[in-house]
């Protein structure tokens, strides 16, 4: 039997539907994927930081952020205990998911072809994401 996994913040289907744009809630909650290159994140470079869109928890520093040439925003390390991962298998193959450690909502999938020094490349939906720039 599936252990459900349980989150700081937690809403009822319909809470959620309510505080997301109808595209977020495809993303965070459906665990869908946006269009690539299709979010003005992705062109983002000012410093500050990455947050969830579903909870507002920090999850990327934009120092950590790449162009990998993908059309998704992409990092190449999460801010400490900001995210969690599983096992997404919907594809037919075994891809590591990562979701927001406070709220669950998905994020994206990283893979193991990102960049020094971790090697990792975090590629996220840019609708799951909001920035708020650092000294402006």
């Amino acid at each position: 039997m599936a252990t459900i996994e349980r989150f700081p913040v937690e809403k009822s289907d319909e809470e959620w539907r309510r505080a997301l744009t109808s595209q977020q809630y495809a993303v965070l909650r459906g665990h869908g994927t946006e269009a690539p290159g299709s979010c003005a994140l992705l062109q983002e470079h000012r410093a500050g930081t990455f947050s969830c869109a579903g909870c507002a928890r920090p999850l990327f520093a934009t120092g950590r952020k790449f162009e990998s040439g993908t059309g998704w925003p992409s990092f190449f390390e999460p801010l400490e205990s900001a995210i969690g991962t599983t096992v997404d298998r919907s594809l037919g193959m075994a891809r590591t998911e990562v979701h927001c450690s406070r709220c669950g909502g998905h994020l994206g999938h990283v893979f193991e072809d990102g960049p020094p020094p971790t090697g990792l490349r975090y590629c996220i939906n840019g609708v799951a994401l909001t920035f708020e720039p650092t000294g402006d």
